[in-house]
């Protein structure tokens, strides 16, 4: 069984079953906050448990690293949603120690799009369009460094309101302890 089939037979039994009644909320974050993390896999269950976010209590918004690469890009947009639409009074910027995006090269990057098929002269085309792919594809050295930076865009934006505290924490994504990079009530 092919994995979108074995997901659709999954998810008939789960309506079917009315499965779903134990998550319904609205769409408004009840504890008024937004968490940025990362969107590695050992976060999914284990970040709401080691913040005691629960289904309901915060817009929680992924991405690769938890970074902020861009200040008008869309997960600034998502967080500025969150604020003035949905009623988030904090933000939470959460990134975690054994990042995969600690150790991104772009260069390796590049080297396994070339053997999916991504052809040199794509690649020329985005370079000649102004397309940097060599800092586009780059992660970042020190994980606490990275959050720190991410808190800085998000809390300077222009559009931000200036009495929303952004905080700052990393996560180890064995135990789930969180570490202050940036405590938002103090910035």
């Amino acid at each position: 069984m092919k994995l979108l089939d074995e997901i659709l037979s999954y998810n008939e039994n789960f309506v079917e079953n009315r499965e779903y009644e134990k998550f319904q909320t609205d769409k408004f974050p009840y504890k008024r906050l937004v968490i940025l993390s990362c969107k590695d896999t050992r976060l999914v269950e284990l970040l709401p448990k080691a913040m005691n976010v629960g289904n309901g209590d915060a817009q929680i918004i992924k991405t690769a690293g938890a970074l902020v690469s861009h200040p008008f890009g869309s997960i600034m947009r998502s967080i500025l949603v969150a604020v003035y639409e949905l009623g988030a009074d904090e933000v939470c910027v959460v990134g975690h120690y054994d990042c995969g995006m600690a150790s991104l090269k772009a260069e390796n990057t590049l080297k396994k799009m070339k053997e999916r098929g991504v052809s040199q002269e794509k690649l020329e085309t985005l370079h000649y369009s102004g397309v940097n792919l060599e800092k586009f594809l780059h992660g970042f050295d020190c994980v606490e460094d990275s959050v720190k930076h991410s808190v800085a865009i998000i809390r300077n934006h222009p559009l931000m309101p200036k009495d929303v505290p952004v905080h700052g924490l990393v996560i180890d994504s064995k135990t789930g302890k969180l570490d202050i990079m940036v405590n938002g009530y103090q910035a």
